[in-house]
């Protein structure tokens, strides 16, 4: 799970949103923390890792607004990431990621 994932789709927006600023990403360290990058929005994680699954909470950035919430995501057969992103004002979507 440690390492750079491109971020290349999400439920709630497009592609073009998701690369608007830089590619969008998420990561994970061995400190068990990491980011999470798309569209407006840039966050720290703090993170429960395994070698095949994430939890995570997040702080940061949307738009120069306050943003937090939760996640997980979890390491699929095939090598990419399935997750979701939670935030607190209610809002949630799934990603796919692929190792970057």
């Amino acid at each position: 799970m440690k390492g750079k994932w491109r971020i290349m789709s999400m439920g709630m927006w497009d592609k073009d949103y998701l690369d608007m600023i830089e590619p969008a990403y998420i990561s994970f360290d061995d400190q068990d923390k990491g980011t999470l990058v798309f569209g407006c929005i840039s966050a720290t994680l703090t993170c429960s890792l395994t070698t095949t699954d994430a939890d995570f909470d997040f702080e940061g950035q949307d738009e120069m607004e306050a943003t937090s919430g939760e996640g997980w995501a979890e390491l699929q057969p095939d090598g990419s990431l399935e997750g979701e992103i939670s935030f607190q004002n209610g809002d949630e979507t799934s990603f796919t990621a692929a190792k970057w």
